[in-house]
């Protein structure tokens, strides 16, 4: 089976992305139930159970017989070590060390840390390359390989819904013509993003041309999902929307305390000419847009159905890119923060941007070549700022071969920025993925707390007003 154009493009050597799964447990792990669970689930997989095969320029996916021992593997770590956090921390750096996985066996790895953190009882850490399948996909064969907590016969429910369509009450002919005037908008910035159009140069942003090749470190802060919930709720508006004025306000607030100082320690009219000076920044996060019919975590049944395969929308990447602008200002009422994300992210709906830009993408590596493509694509990135991206996780507490699942964290390394946002929903929590270069962000942990802050600060706006806030 050969790979597809999108696949094709994450082994061009600048965008070899990989994915990094991190996934606390509440109990140690058993080597031998999670080998015989493997071998009952994932690796029945066809992408789980193939190698990488590459003559001239095509490239497919050959099945092969997987060795256990080659993909599980188990460090000897000291259970009473006093940073168990921070080793972790450190062994998931040395992970994104290593540019390339072994091309002689299936592309993907999990590394047992059986010590306990202050959130895990243990730890799994899943190495997978991006080519095998996008989080969609990956998350969809996670949790078929999962089971209810409460119902160990169960497979958890899988949190979907349908894509809002068009209102003709709202007339029809006007919102297709508002989608083409914003698609025809976005795309000329597209364009000119990567051509000339740069963000400005902050300390968010990685001044280095090859700045994916350099070590990632991965923290991650657990939230309250009922938190989060208590602003969606007031405001009438999404999680999604909830998020992303979060961290909004949490990048407005780092940018402020890193780059001018604390407000309190300046008069009126310093803080008046910071506050002007981050208004004129231009700060873009690239958003991965999910592009199958169904948005959110679909059945690993509906992935790989016949007809899934034969409308292309089933396994594999299928997303598109999508630039979204975030203000850095300082805003005096907390809940704007919220209000611009939502308005910039209504905007966006009513856009193909990520359609075309998969398109585009899929066009030149047909005509060019994936590694063509793949310049393309690395210079756009490289002039924005950051990588966002988010994903629904199981809506109740599940088990990975009987061992019960505390949280999940996942992202993503090797492409051409300092600063990824992940975050993942799971049962009652949420958690935020932050992985940085660290030569740009050396203390990734105070941008947590920036962010962590800022949702309490958005809960507190909206349960202080006490009425519909939107």
């Amino acid at each position: 089976m050969e790979l597809s154009p999108c696949d094709r493009m994450f082994h061009a050597p600048l965008l070899n992305c990989h994915i990094l799964s991190i996934i606390g447990l509440n109990a140690a792990v058993d080597p031998t139930v999670l080998k015989f669970g493997l071998q009952q689930t994932l690796i029945k997989h066809p992408r789980f159970s193939s190698k990488l095969s590459i003559n001239e320029r095509k490239m497919k996916w050959t099945p092969t017989i997987v060795n256990l021992q080659d993909h599980v593997i188990i460090p000897k770590v000291d259970p009473k070590m006093d940073s168990p956090d921070q080793f972790v921390e450190d062994y998931v750096s040395r992970l994104t060390t290593i540019p390339t996985m072994d091309l002689s066996k299936p592309l993907w790895e999990i590394h047992i840390l059986n010590i306990k953190t202050s959130n895990a009882q243990s730890i799994c850490v899943f190495k997978i390359h991006h080519s095998i399948g996008d989080a969609v996909s990956l998350m969809s064969l996670l949790l078929a390989s999962t089971r209810k907590k409460s119902d160990p016969k169960s497979l958890p429910t899988i949190p979907s819904r349908k894509r809002a369509g068009s209102n003709a009450s709202n007339g029809f002919m006007w919102m297709k013509l508002r989608t083409i005037w914003n698609t025809f908008v976005d795309m000329i910035l597209f364009g000119a993003t990567i051509l000339f159009l740069e963000d400005t140069k902050t300390s968010l942003k990685g001044s280095s041309s090859r700045v994916d090749l350099k070590p990632k470190r991965v923290v991650y802060r657990i939230v309250s999902l009922d938190d989060i919930k208590v602003v969606k709720t007031k405001m009438n508006i999404t999680i999604n929307d909830v998020m992303l004025g979060v961290i909004q306000a949490g990048l407005s607030r780092y940018l402020n305390h890193e780059c001018a100082g604390d407000n309190d320690q300046k008069g009126e009219k310093e803080k008046q000419k910071k506050i002007n000076l981050q208004k004129k920044t231009r700060l873009r996060a690239t958003l991965m847009v999910n592009l199958r019919p169904t948005s959110g975590i679909q059945s690993l049944e509906t992935l790989m159905s016949k007809e899934s395969k034969q409308k292309k929308w089933g396994w594999g990447n299928k997303f598109g890119y999508m630039v979204l602008p975030f203000e850095t200002a300082l805003q005096n009422e907390p809940l704007d923060y919220v209000r611009q994300a939502k308005a910039t992210v209504d905007r966006k709906k009513d856009s193909l941007e990520a359609l075309c830009s998969f398109r585009i993408a899929t066009l030149i590596v047909n005509i060019f070549g994936a590694e063509v493509a793949s310049a393309v694509a690395h210079r756009f990135i490289s002039n924005t700022t950051m990588a966002l991206s988010n994903v629904v996780g199981p809506i109740e507490e599940i088990s990975f071969y009987g061992h019960p699942i505390q949280f999940l964290a996942t992202t993503v390394y090797g492409h051409p920025h300092a600063l990824t946002i992940h975050y993942q929903s799971y049962f009652n929590k949420m958690t935020i993925v932050v992985a940085v270069d660290p030569d740009v962000i050396p203390n990734p942990h105070k941008l947590c707390d920036h962010l962590e802050e800022s949702l309490n600060i958005i809960k507190n706006a909206v349960l202080d007003k006490g009425f519909d806030a939107a």
